[in-house]
């Protein structure tokens, strides 16, 4: 038996030990009035959620709602903005238009094309994912993948592209409303292997969703087993982009294939790989129940590398110390911090984004109250056409102010690292809003 399989004596002392709800129990947007009429929230509330939930997706499940949501601090509560749709998230005007159609037909066909207008503008796809990542092999795109770095290959499992609850301000929102063409998946393992197999300057694979830790280990091992052949000794590094731990840490301690999972990190780690568990945490009380403190301990135990990252989001986690909290705990559980990001301009934007001055003073102001083996996070972070552009600092020169910038990852690799600079602007929230400082007519990656 695995060790990591040994701290209980059987599944049934664990569940006893951990009196979480055990049946994965998802609410929808059908759901909501149920929901609602548990917790006493306003018929007009329930109304404003059901209105956004039929243009933006919506789900969330029994834990989150049990043990992180606090029902005493609505609507304000971080973890409820974080799940639960709020009215403002739509535009005014786009908002009036589904209210109204909402309350003037039962006809589903027109309420998804109205959806389908309002989503439209919300820009679904950003940074070029559908028309500049896609990779191809003998003239053929290989949908379900993406390699917009030369090192990294993002894979989307065709069975991991849904999430144990769906996080409101999410950029990859047009996976989970049904439309075909906007979704991103593969089940194809041949396309994959066939294509790592062929690109030996590849290191990394990036499994991610959705959540692959949605899936059960039985279509995980199709994926990451045959990678452990001596063709893909090249793929060094495999991570897994994940928010189970905050909301089904389940998935590592009493599901029924948890410890089959834990088994395939382990003898992956055995074989020589690096395996990077890459957790998506908004806020500190994520981690505060006994069951996720254990599924953390689980992961480490099978030698993987935790590492978290998380967008900087106004209404959930804008506080310097709601961040440099966070970054501590992580530290202390054994994960390391590793990006903030910046809202994508996408989706729910305007609800959620934050103006880069103000992520850059959060940032420092959090960064600064935590020891140096916290201060591994990157940030704030676009993940923008070009590249992953950080903002590293405000300053002056020769009399005017500016951002200082550098390329964390680049889609041309000679970027890498490379500083630039652009004119201050106190309300930019996204590389397009700015513009190069110096009187310089473009930055130097426009080319």
């Amino acid at each position: 038996m695995s060790k990591i399989l040994k701290f209980y004596r059987s599944r049934e002392d664990y569940k006893e030990l951990f009196a979480e709800p055990q049946r994965f129990k998802v609410y929808t947007e059908r759901h909501i009035d149920k929901i609602a009429q548990i917790q006493r929230l306003p018929e007009e509330q329930r109304f404003a959620m059901h209105v956004v939930a039929n243009v933006l997706p919506f789900r969330v499940n029994q834990y989150v709602i049990d043990e992180l949501i606090d029902w005493t601090n609505i609507p304000e509560d971080p973890i409820f903005q974080l799940t639960f749709p709020q009215p403002d998230m739509l535009d005014p005007a786009d908002f009036e238009l589904m209210a109204e159609t909402l309350k003037n037909s039962d006809d589903k066909i027109e309420i998804k094309r109205v959806a389908k207008r309002i989503r439209d503008k919300l820009n679904p796809h950003p940074a070029g994912q559908k028309n500049l990542n896609v990779p191809t092999q003998n003239n053929e795109e290989l949908p379900g993948m993406q390699h917009k770095y030369r090192e990294t290959v993002l894979f989307f499992p065709s069975q991991g592209q849904t999430c144990h609850s769906y996080c409101t301000f999410c950029f990859r929102w047009a996976q989970f409303i049904g439309d075909k063409e906007l979704k991103i998946a593969s089940n194809e393992t041949q396309h994959l292997h066939k294509y790592l197999k062929a690109h030996k300057d590849v290191s990394d694979l990036l499994v991610t969703g959705g959540d692959p830790m949605v899936m059960k280990t039985k279509h995980m091992k199709q994926y990451l087993e045959p990678l452990l052949e001596k063709d893909f000794e090249h793929i060094q590094n495999i991570r897994i982009g994940t928010k189970a731990v905050s909301f089904w840490p389940q998935r590592f301690v009493t599901d029924e294939d948890a410890g089959e999972l834990l088994a395939l990190i382990e003898r992956l780690i055995k074989a020589g790989k690096h395996v990077a568990i890459m957790n998506h945490f908004n806020h500190w009380r994520e981690m505060e129940t006994p069951i996720a403190v254990e599924a953390i301990r689980r992961l480490r135990a099978t030698g993987a590398v935790l590492r978290s990252q998380s967008p900087l989001i106004r209404n959930i986690n804008d506080d310097p110390d709601v961040w440099a909290k966070m970054w501590k705990m992580q530290t202390r559980l054994g994960i390391i911090p590793y990006y903030m990001f910046v809202e994508r301009d996408t989706g729910a934007k305007n609800y959620f984004e934050v103006p880069l001055a103000k992520a850059w003073n959060i940032y420092h102001e959090a960064i600064k109250q935590v020891s140096g083996l916290s201060r591994t996070v990157r940030g704030p972070s676009m993940s923008a056409t070009p590249g992953k552009i950080e903002i590293q600092g405000i300053t002056e020169i020769n009399d005017e102010k500016v951002f200082v910038c550098r390329f964390v990852q680049g889609r041309n690799p000679d970027w890498v690292q490379r500083p630039f600079f652009a004119r201050y602007d106190e309300n930019a929230t996204w590389l397009d809003h700015l513009k190069p400082a110096f009187g310089e007519e473009k930055f130097f990656f426009e080319n």
